[in-house]
């Protein structure tokens, strides 16, 4: 971009760039929370304690608990370098 553009579009796009830059950090972010192995295995072993103390039924256990246990494969997967 030649100078004159810079000048003319600098308020305009500085802005948006800064816009995409945060959006990024924050999806990488969320990314590493969602797939955070130890996370997961703690969430995975609240949801047990939760089902043997009577506050959830088998089957809202064993639907949360595949919800888990794939972002766990998709965790390991990606520390792998497969995803």
């Amino acid at each position: 971009m030649g100078l004159l553009a810079n000048v003319l579009l600098g308020p305009v796009i500085g802005p948006l760039k800064g816009l995409l830059w945060l959006a990024q950090v924050l999806n990488e972010q969320a990314e590493r929370t969602l797939y955070d192995e130890d996370g997961l295995r703690v969430a995975l072993m609240e949801l047990e304690q939760r089902f043997e103390g009577g506050e959830i039924d088998e089957e809202a256990f064993e639907a949360e608990e595949q919800v888990l246990l794939e972002r766990l494969k998709i965790a390991r997967d990606r520390a792998r370098g497969l995803g």
